[in-house]
Formats: C-alpha cells, sequence, structure tokens
C-alpha cells in the first residue's frame, strides 16, 4: 500500500508534533507501507522521512521545481520526482496513493486535506482519508465542518468520508482495517 502524507514543512512547531511524525514514519516503515509525500526536508515532512529512511521504508518524494531549487528537498529519499507546479504534484501524489494521511499542518496541507476529501466526495479518489488529530490540532475545522452541515451546505453523510484519529498506532488500524470496496459518494454529492 501506498500512503500519501500531508504535513506541515515547519520546524518551529511544539515538540509533540515532530514526536508523533516521527512515531508515523518507523510505524509505517515497519508496516511495509510505501510512503508518498511533498518531498520537503524540514518541519513535520522531513521528520516523517528521517523516520521512514532510518527504519527501512521506502519514500517517494513529489516536490516542484521552485521548490528543488530552493533548496527545500530532502536529500536521502528512495525517489524524488520533480514536477512543474503546485498542482501538477498534488495530480501525481494523488494518482500514485491508496490512501492518504494529513498531519497538523498550515494553509498547504489543509488545502491538500481538503482536495481529498472532495476527490473522495466526487468519487475521483477511493482510499481512505485519515486526519491524524494531534493534541485536538484539527479540532476547529472538524467544527466548521459540522457547521457546513447544520447550514445544509455538506451533507451529514458525507462526513463518513474520513476518519479522525488521535495517535499513529490508530492511522496503522484504520489504514490495515480498509472495508472491502468503498461507497459511490459521487451519488450524494448533489444537494
Amino acid at each position: 500500500m501506498k500512503v500519501c502524507i500531508f504535513a506541515a514543512s515547519s520546524s518551529r512547531v511544539d515538540n509533540d508534533f515532530r514526536i508523533v511524525a516521527e512515531q508515523l514514519g518507523s510505524m509505517l516503515a515497519r508496516d511495509g507501507k510505501e510512503v508518498v509525500f511533498g518531498g520537503g526536508g524540514i518541519g513535520l515532512m522531513g521528520w516523517l522521512a528521517d523516520s521512514v529512511i532510518a527504519h527501512g521504508g521506502k519514500i517517494t518524494g513529489v516536490i516542484p521545481q521552485f521548490m528543488q531549487d530552493e533548496g527545500w528537498g530532502h536529500d536521502g529519499l528512495t525517489e524524488t520526482i520533480v514536477t512543474t507546479g503546485m498542482s501538477e504534484r498534488k495530480k501525481k501524489m494523488f494518482d500514485m496513493s491508496d490512501a492518504v494521511v494529513a498531519l497538523p499542518g498550515g494553509i498547504g496541507t489543509l488545502e491538500e486535506l481538503t482536495e481529498a476529501i472532495t476527490l473522495k466526495q466526487l468519487s475521483l479518489f477511493n482510499g481512505p482519508v485519515i486526519i491524524l488529530n494531534t493534541n485536538g490540532y484539527y479540532d476547529s475545522l472538524l467544527a466548521f465542518i459540522d457547521h457546513m452541515v447544520e447550514n445544509r451546505f455538506m451533507r451529514s453523510q458525507h462526513k463518513g468520508i474520513w476518519q479522525v484519529v488521535k495517535t499513529p498506532g490508530e492511522v496503522i488500524d484504520a489504514l490495515n482495517k480498509r472495508p472491502p470496496g468503498d461507497e459511490e459518494w459521487r451519488k450524494t454529492a448533489k444537494i
């Protein structure tokens, strides 16, 4: 299974977030999951990648040329794919992956997570979408989604598109317990 990880590039975050990224990297590697990520060498992305590598896992970075030119890429990956821009990067990451896991992150991670949810809602991506809610990081986003549902901008059924977990171990469990087949979310996308 190839797992796409979306995560922060910030290295100024609390140590709890670093520990969780490192734990997830080691668990993914030990469980034989291949990782696809944004190719960054710093922040949660870098710590996750370092941990995957240290534990013998395979990891592919997908990074836009301008980021590579800035020196933002990780040097020790199994494979690095350089794209022309951000949109091509995301498309490549989704195309390569069987599942998506979002760790805490900034606006870029939020955009990637919401695109994963949107693609699944339209049945254009059928793998699991897992939100790793370290220290309640995504609580406000989840409350806002409830607000969308309450105001009928989103169907309540669509809250079943993703899973929210609190620990790296729960991520692995969710990936391994993937139900056979998946709902055709597109059938209920129109409100």
